[in-house]
């Protein structure tokens, strides 16, 4: 008799031959796979469910994304790591089935028989290193966005999925989930407002006075460590430095050493819909204008332009322009032919030959032809959508059930990422258009930017795992 682990190995692996057609018919959705597994297995654990470890168990996602996967009927959460021994010991105490450990990679080295798959909810510039190294283990993967904080870890992280197309990975972009987004990018793939011309995107913060994730005021003097933080394990992949107080919890976001900014942590959640509908390549240049360039803390006020090379039947010239802002810096309705109004904080609006499309993060897109709203629902062979559960989509992947479909995998989240920290980045270099070639990680035009905005020094100890 076969045990529910072996059936959901076997299960797993037969799928990674499954037509994209069959598996995606329900939905009519006809969106590029861009990572299903080709084979794998999973281990069933306790009372036969899935087993979980989550890196960063505490600040604003973590408990959400947590919250999430524990309403699925097959998963258990079996480990739990933080730096924060308060937070550690406080979520322990609503899993009392689970390890515990501050240093992640304990996890790995003295748990790795107790879980399956891992979610990381850490700060930016830790993701590469725990997805990376839960990759390598084996492990299948759920990450919080942005992927990467570096844009030479894009590299690094493809060549861990390459090397690993087993496993399931999925990227915290919940937004994806209802139909209202799904609609947008379908629209826009399928063709029905004719070819793209450009598009322009924007995120309503920061905020100028510093409230919330982020806060861009004076650089704060170093300060004692609290008790319950474990501050070398904090920096992890970033080199020593002094504890400053705000940083741990949430405005880490705003540094540049830790976080990606604004641009950068919303990228994932107003991107998106170009890259599930384009396939977009690596942008081949940036030009960011701010009216301070970055320094300890990101940029704010600032709006970068990425130029993406592209060809098909999808772009009506051989560029496409991404124009992408923060502080709602929206474009001119007037300038694109729309009636008067006043745009929401944030958005990805798609100029196409044939109208307008504008997504806000949620909710359904509007349409606009010929300069008037039209019902998107009634556009000439527009595909049926449907709302998904994004955390139990990438559970019910991993557990082999052919109906479900991880919309955000890591290898379109790393491109996805790429763009936003350019945008983000390349406010260090504000006025100067910086020509990228992602093949050999290099500014073609700028040594300096080159050197400085495309990859870190790892500590020691915490270099990203080789594949």
């Amino acid at each position: 008799m076969h045990t529910r682990r072996e059936m959901i190995g076997t299960t797993t692996a037969a799928l990674g031959g499954v037509a994209l057609g069959s598996i995606f018919a329900s939905n009519a959705l006809a969106f590029p796979l861009f990572a299903l597994p080709t084979s794998g297995r999973v281990r069933a654990g306790k009372l036969g469910k899935l087993q979980i470890l989550q890196v960063g168990v505490g600040g604003s996602i973590a408990p959400a994304d947590r919250e999430e996967l524990k309403k699925h009927t097959d998963v258990v959460f079996s480990g739990l790591c933080d730096v924060d021994s308060d937070a550690l010991a406080s979520v322990a105490l609503e899993n009392p089935q689970a390890f515990t450990c501050i240093d992640f990679r304990d996890a790995f080295t003295k748990h790795g028989d107790k879980f399956d798959a891992v979610v990381v909810c850490t700060p930016d510039h830790n993701h590469a290193l725990v997805d990376m190294t839960a990759l390598k283990a084996g492990k299948h993967v759920y990450g919080q966005k942005p992927l990467v904080q570096q844009l030479s870890e894009v590299s690094a992280i493809e060549a861990a999925i390459h090397a690993h197309p087993e496993l399931v990975t999925q990227t915290g972009n919940q937004r994806m989930g209802p139909s209202g987004r799904q609609y947008a990018a379908e629209i826009l793939r399928a063709g029905l407002l004719g070819k793209a011309i450009e598009a322009h995107v924007w995120i309503g913060g920061p905020p100028d006075d510093g409230s919330g994730y982020f806060y861009y005021g004076g650089l704060k003097a170093p300060s004692p460590v609290p008790a319950n933080i474990d501050w070398p394990l904090w920096l992890g992949a970033a080199m020593d430095a002094p504890y400053r107080e705000g940083l741990v919890g949430l405005r880490w976001r705003s540094s540049f050493d830790y976080g990606t900014g604004q641009l950068g942590d919303w990228c994932t959640h107003l991107l998106d819909i170009l890259y599930f509908a384009y396939d977009l390549p690596s942008p081949v240049s940036v030009l960011a204008d701010t009216h301070f360039a970055s320094d300890f803390y990101h940029a704010l006020h600032v709006r970068s332009t990425l130029a993406y090379s592209v060809k098909g039947d999808k772009f009506k010239n051989s560029t496409f322009p991404v124009i992408y802002a923060d502080k709602g810096q929206a474009p001119s309705r007037a300038a694109l032919g729309l009636p008067p109004g006043k745009f929401p904080d944030s958005g990805t609006l798609v100029v196409c030959e044939g109208g307008v499309l504008f997504a806000e993060p949620s909710g359904d897109p509007k349409v606009w032809i010929d300069g008037k709203a039209v019902d998107f629902k009634t556009l000439p062979g527009l595909a049926t959508m449907y709302d998904r559960n994004h955390w139990h989509s990438w559970v019910d992947r991993i557990l082999g059930k052919s109906d479900a479909f991880v919309q955000t995998p890591f290898n379109v989240a790393a491109h996805i990422a790429e763009a936003g920290l350019l945008a983000a980045k390349a406010a260090r270099f504000p006025g100067q258009e910086l020509l990228w070639d992602k093949a050999s990680l290099t500014f073609t035009n700028n040594e300096e930017a080159t050197k400085s905005i495309v990859r870190r020094e790892y500590r020691e100890g915490f270099a990203l795992p080789t594949f």
